[in-house]
């Protein structure tokens, strides 16, 4: 007779859990340098954009896929099949044994811890080209292109790309993504993911533990100066979130050592749920200003 398949308490927090995050900042603000702070021992780097000049003699491996179909390959020769899927779907068991007969075992891939993965807005153009020649690109009535189709079967294949890469238990998943500040119909600025469509970028904070924020602050003296901002909760209003509870809302950008404080001791549990209203003194200064 089959049990229950009940993982105990034990069992869960002796598991390894790899952390999925996404690190995003404006262009030139040194994203893919971040790669210097990974072991390239145990680091892929998944090169989408071809913006390597960055990290010319980092000692680690890469590869870089060119296409869409090349994009979903990986990801599921990473991850491995979904059980849930039909065979004639993406990430099915019939295309994770077409991908090993293509690219051989993969335990290839066991001594890789993390996957940096630059970037998600090249891997978004890479999907929209792909998606323009589908059927749900044209129109049924007319056979002229449509691109109302296109952008909807985007949104649903970058989805489920970003949640296949992200049940990958046993690695660090890193997407990099180009942060644009935009200005909305009130004249307030904004800042939003450089994607393809809106879907992705309003999902992937859902999908992820972790979404930090490379950018320039201003220190007390006036100078500058560059920073992880971690939390959702910052004055600024860039994209942050953090799962895990263990980073402050201000980090080094140092991403091997934020990875080591997330994977460091877990706070405990008063501390990670306090409320933390201000006083009443500070709610009316607040107020008054």
């Amino acid at each position: 007779m089959n049990r229950l398949p009940i993982i105990t308490a034990d069992q869960r927090m002796a598991e390894r859990r790899g952390i999925k995050g996404v690190l995003v900042g404006p262009v030139g603000i040194g994203k893919t340098s971040q790669l210097w702070t990974l072991d390239p021992a145990t680091t892929l780097f998944v090169d989408m954009e071809a913006g390597d000049l960055a990290v010319e003699g980092w000692p680690g491996d890469t590869i870089r896929p060119r296409t869409w179909q090349e994009c979903r390959d990986i990801a599921v020769y990473i991850g491995g099949p979904n059980p849930a899927l039909r065979d004639d779907q993406s990430f099915s068991d019939a295309h994770y044994q077409a991908v090993v007969a293509k690219y051989g075992d993969p335990a290839v891939l066991s001594r890789y811890e993390t996957l940096f993965l630059d970037s998600l807005t090249v891997g978004a153009r890479l999907c929209m080209q792909w998606c323009k020649g589908q059927p749900q690109a044209f129109s049924d009535k007319t056979g002229k292109p449509d691109l109302r189709g296109a952008y909807g079967l985007l949104g649903q294949e970058m989805i489920n790309w970003l949640v296949h890469l992200q049940h990958t238990r046993n690695k660090n998943v890193w997407f990099v993504g180009i942060l644009d500040k935009k200005i909305d119909d009130f004249n307030r600025p904004y800042f939003a993911l450089q994607l393809e469509g809106s879907k992705t970028g309003l999902e992937l904070p859902g999908i992820v533990d972790e979404v930090v924020t490379l950018t320039e602050l201003k220190a007390e003296d006036g100078g500058l100066f560059r920073a992880f901002v971690c939390h959702t909760l910052n004055p600024w209003g860039f994209p942050a979130k953090d799962r895990s509870g263990r980073l402050a809302m201000v980090e080094e950008p140092h991403l091997g050592r934020l990875m080591a404080k997330i994977s460091g001791p877990v706070r405990p549990i008063h501390e990670r749920l306090e409320y933390g209203q201000p006083a009443p003194a500070e709610i009316a200064t607040t107020a008054s200003n």
